[in-house]
């Protein structure tokens, strides 16, 4: 792993600017490989990790960078909760911790820092040397991973019966004997014009 320090300067390229939310997210994700004996996600143990991130804020970048997971890798899974928080699953070894960061931590960033005006200086001053039980919650879990999720599977492609449109990974509803697309059974997030 490397230091919080190395991580801010990639985070900042990764991203285009390095912000509490950042900061938050590199701690987070580090921590994460810390419970789970990590020690290089993005190299020699990149094949055990899946991350799933609840948020799609500036944290979610961060927590890339040090985990090396890609949704393009299929290692990276999003789930839109709308939660600072992440579950870092060791996939080898059949186990999971999810992490989520504590509201408490703003007000003690300004407890911290009341000199600092700025509140996005304040908490990555903050972040930075809160301890890890100040800034999060952690709890071990269980995650069921199916088979289509896992990167690198290669299942049957399929077509739409309505669209035509070649379908992967199993994202597919029956419809009596006919296939449909998630997008034509209801779950389009665009409309045809």
């Amino acid at each position: 792993m490397k230091t919080l320090a190395e991580y801010e300067e990639l985070a900042a390229i990764a991203h285009g600017h390095l912000c509490a939310g950042q900061i938050l997210g590199l701690r987070l994700a580090m921590f994460g490989m810390n419970l789970l004996g990590l020690e290089d996600p993005a190299g020699r143990d990149r094949k055990r990790l899946v991350t799933y991130v609840e948020i799609d804020r500036c944290a979610t970048d961060a927590i890339t960078v040090v985990t090396g997971c890609r949704l393009g890798k299929r290692a990276l899974k999003f789930r839109d909760f709308g939660k600072m928080a992440a579950t870092f699953c060791d996939v080898r070894e059949n186990r999971a911790v999810r992490i989520s960061a504590k509201e408490s931590s703003k007000q003690q960033a300004k407890e911290m820092f009341p000199e600092i005006a700025d509140k996005n200086t304040q908490q990555m001053t903050a972040y930075r040397e809160m301890a890890e039980e100040d800034l999060f919650e952690h709890a071990w879990v269980r995650v069921f991973i199916p088979p289509e999720e896992f990167p690198g599977y290669k299942g049957e492609k399929r077509s739409c019966a309505e669209c035509g449109e070649s379908i992967s990974f199993e994202r597919f509803e029956r419809r009596g004997d006919e296939i449909v697309c998630l997008s034509c059974a209801g779950a389009r997030y665009y409309e045809p014009l």
